[in-house]
């Protein structure tokens, strides 16, 4: 990721009857860049990249949050990058 790039980990939680069209509308959002559909407490993990602070709270707050089928979100703002894959075909 490029520097001075906020990065965030959103863990959601969502309404299992929702859950195709809230994938399908995560995925459409811009700033989204990976999404996961996972066991355990939550139920979907996102990685997102924002160019400043205020624009990730205004995704979270004017995206995210107003999907439908989303019950509440966690958000964790990376600090460093310590190690990151190199995917193939990326």
């Amino acid at each position: 990721m490029q520097e001075g790039k906020v990065i965030a980990l959103i863990e959601i939680f969502v309404d299992p009857a929702l859950m195709d069209a809230v994938v399908k509308e995560l995925c459409a959002i811009d700033e989204v860049y990976e999404v996961y559909e996972v066991t355990g407490e939550f139920d979907i993990v996102i990685m997102t990249v924002s160019s400043s602070m205020e624009s990730f709270r205004d995704m979270l707050k004017n995206k995210i949050m107003k999907v439908k089928g989303i019950k509440t979100t966690v958000s964790s703002i990376v600090f460093k990058t310590d190690k990151e894959v190199k995917r193939p075909g990326s």
